[in-house]
């Protein structure tokens, strides 16, 4: 362990406050952080983590509270002024510019420049690809922001900011995306920088990651500091009950339910370069698991049953009729639901709630049918309610919603809409431990009520006790199938590598 270089925090937050429309998001939040420490902040989404490394960043001003950098009080903090600082922010949701190239989203705003004061095109492509291997990365970064994979997003977003050479860096879910390989080099990475006496501030809903990568921890709960420990002092039962304020019993409380008909069958599914020749079947009342490492073609197969990746071979059966789906809209009228892995291509972020939810059933109503805003606000206040989506607001856009929040609006969005197969690609990423619970007790009355979910997940003790059979992919393909019960994690990644 590297040992804290004094007893002076290099940076210190004193009392800060931030209220939004509705919702007091930080109550007079105290925060300390000492050279060469990796802090690790949890809390139930809605608690105040991201909006606090905001109002640090700057993006976000604070309404009253004191901020000292290495002792100095800081008065207005912008990203100008951030940045100056030494602090070095990576977002959970991404940043990245899509019609940019890596190397261009890495020195976005800073490109290098020749002696003429022209664009160095040769120097960037050289220190993006330098940016690039120190996260593990052999990508050309001449490529396109939106032909990555969402891990190479994810790692590309953290390259961006390590580029800066930050003294102080700003965490917020930065492993949600990423596959095992590659989150132990992101904390190789973070050892690393601690070793050079960088500051890291480190966000995430994985408990497992504390004692990994940090020396203290702070808990956060409805926008109020509930305690600040030693990661050693710090039990996961005892970080759960704080995060949410009771204990939870359950957190995998999937209980078997009656199967009956296939729901959907799929045969011989190809999709260019991606899918081989699959064949797959998912029963009502069943969790039907699909797991692979990042990129074994699991997005690509929920995404080419919804009609979002065309796919050359192949039936496709609803019940006991052929589908014809070439759009998502043909998949919703066919009774099947989609939650992809990135909850943004989801929503329609600057609507609120009530649109959110009805999204689904009104895609299937004639053109020529007026809407019913108060039958649709009546319909949304019914699952705001059964699914606590905070705060409860009918107004608000989603975009301002938690993460954990925004799920459960586009999970009410299939349950409304009489969804009879939904399939879910990574539904807990980068949710914290209360909303995991409550969406897989969802998942569980869905299945009781005759619906069959196809479940991706990148975390082994997710799929292990929540799928009654489990699907192994790598490299497109399907390798081998386990009962329920008869599949250890080891099992999984043998299958799978």
């Amino acid at each position: 362990m590297v040992a804290m270089s004094s007893d002076q925090p290099l940076l210190r937050m004193e009392k800060i406050d931030k209220h939004f429309p509705g919702v007091h998001a930080l109550d007079s939040v105290d925060f300390d952080l000492f050279e060469g420490e990796v802090h690790v902040m949890l809390g139930e989404n809605g608690a105040g983590k991201s909006t606090l490394i905001k109002v640090l960043s700057g993006s976000v001003p604070r309404d009253s509270g004191r901020v000292f950098v290495e002792g100095k009080e800081v008065h207005d903090l912008t990203p100008e002024v951030s940045q100056s600082l030494g602090i070095g922010m990576v977002y959970q949701e991404f940043s990245l510019v899509p019609a940019l190239t890596v190397a261009e989203n890495i020195f976005l705003g800073r490109p290098p420049k020749t002696r003429l004061g022209m664009v160095d095109w040769r120097r960037m492509i050289q220190e993006a690809e330098a940016s690039l291997q120190q996260v593990g990365m052999t990508i050309d970064p001449r490529t396109p922001i939106r032909s990555l994979s969402v891990a190479e997003q994810q790692l590309t977003e953290i390259a961006r900011v390590l580029a800066r050479q930050p003294r102080i860096l700003l965490l917020d879910e930065p492993t949600s995306a990423l596959s095992d390989a590659e989150r132990t080099r992101l904390f190789e990475i973070i050892l690393s920088l601690r070793e050079h006496g960088v500051a890291v501030i480190y966000i995430s809903h994985r408990l497992m990651e504390v004692p990994m990568v940090g020396q203290r921890v702070t808990v956060l709960r409805d926008g109020r500091r509930i305690a600040t420990m030693p990661v050693a002092e710090a039990s996961e039962e005892r970080l759960v009950q704080m995060m949410v304020g009771r204990p939870l019993a359950e957190r995998h409380p999937k209980q078997a339910a009656e199967q009956g008909k296939p729901v959907l069958q799929a045969s011989h599914l190809s999709v260019p370069g991606v899918l081989h020749d699959l064949s797959i079947q998912v029963h009502a009342g069943e969790v039907l698991g699909v797991f692979g490492l990042m990129g074994a073609g699991q997005t690509e197969l929920v995404r080419a049953l919804f009609g979002l990746e065309p796919h050359t071979t192949g039936e496709i059966r609803v019940g006991d009729r052929v589908a014809r789906i070439t759009c998502p809209t043909d998949a919703i009228r066919h009774g099947i639901g989609y939650l992809p892995r990135d909850r943004k291509e989801g929503l329609v972020p600057v609507l609120p709630i009530p649109p959110n939810v009805t999204l689904g059933l009104v895609s299937q109503y004639s053109p020529a049918r007026l809407l019913n805003l108060r039958s649709e606000e009546g319909i949304a206040t019914k699952y705001v309610q059964d699914l606590r989506i905070q705060p409860p607001s009918l107004s608000r856009p989603v975009i301002y919603l938690s993460g954990g929040n925004q799920q459960k609006v586009v999970l009410s969005r299939w349950l409304c809409s009489g969804t009879k197969v939904l399939l879910l690609d990574d539904p807990t990423r980068g949710i914290d431990v209360g909303a995991k619970a409550e969406v897989f007790a969802l998942m569980d009355e869905l299945t009781h009520h005759g619906v069959g979910i196809i479940f991706i997940s990148s975390e082994m003790q997710e799929i292990l006790p929540m799928a009654d059979r489990i699907l192994v992919m790598r490299d497109g393909r399907f390798t081998t199938e386990y009962a329920r019960g008869t599949a250890t994690q080891e099992d999984l990644l043998r299958s799978a590598s």
